[in-house]
């Protein structure tokens, strides 16, 4: 008789968790038991403290060199956190936010690219990332071409189970932090999202909890090569 071997369970890193959908995606991997492990990695520690996902802090700066938070006690080795099967990355900022735009491109560029090349060299299977629709290296606005360099860049790296970027439009949802003209947008977006149909699509406003989905179901949907995920086939997936 021919034995049944069991695969061994996945596992997962998130980068980028005390974002909207950084925050969402870890709620919903915290009620899952689909991972055997899910390692949040932070430049500092959540609170409150999400339940049952291990957090590890880490020097974001340091990733090129393997580096970590020295000072503390939940600093480990960035490679080792990221050897792993799945890799999630939801690291994002604001030119406001991140003060310049050489701190902004540091952020939204180098961190996740930084990743991404110790995760594949760790014998991670599949990276999945949230940028944004209008992502495009040639664009005149800086927030689009930084990530469409990014996605420019990790489009070489043979992640045996795929690359798949998320396109989202506005993202609806609760922040921590203040935004009025996000807010009144958000407004609009809500009362006119039955208009964004055919083309139009990929520019509706969708809830963080939707992208959160989606990740998760990519994951588990695995498309060898580079995938995007905008418009009708991020909504698709996020249902």
């Amino acid at each position: 008789m021919r034995s049944t071997v069991n695969p061994t369970p996945p596992t997962c890193a998130v980068l980028g968790a005390s974002g909207l959908v950084g925050r969402q995606f870890v709620g919903l991997l915290s009620e899952s038991q689909h991972y055997a492990e899910v390692r949040v990695v932070v430049r500092r520690l959540l609170e409150p403290a999400p339940r049952g996902v291990t957090m590890r802090v880490v020097d974001f700066d340091a990733l090129n060199t393997h580096g970590a938070a020295p000072s503390s006690d939940q600093a480990t080795s960035s490679r080792e956190l990221l050897t792993v099967t799945h890799v999630f990355c939801c690291l994002g900022t604001t030119i406001k936010v991140a003060g310049s735009e050489a701190a902004f491109r540091r952020v939204d560029l180098d961190y996740p690219l930084a990743a991404a090349r110790l995760a594949l060299e760790a014998g991670a299977r599949q990276f999945i990332i949230v940028t944004a629709v209008g992502a495009d290296a040639r664009s005149a606005v800086l927030y689009n071409r930084v990530k469409g360099e990014l996605e420019n860049a990790l489009r070489s790296l043979p992640f045996p189970d795929g690359l798949t970027v998320l396109h989202p439009s506005l993202l609806l949802g609760e922040r921590r932090e203040s935004r009025p003209g996000e807010a009144i947008a958000s407004m609009l977006m809500r009362a006119t999202g039955p208009l964004f149909r055919g083309p139009l699509e990929r520019f509706r406003a969708i809830d963080a909890t939707r992208v959160a989905q989606a990740m998760r179901r990519a994951a588990e949907t695995p498309s060898p090569g580079y995938r995007v995920l905008e418009g009708k086939s991020l909504f698709a997936m996020a249902r």
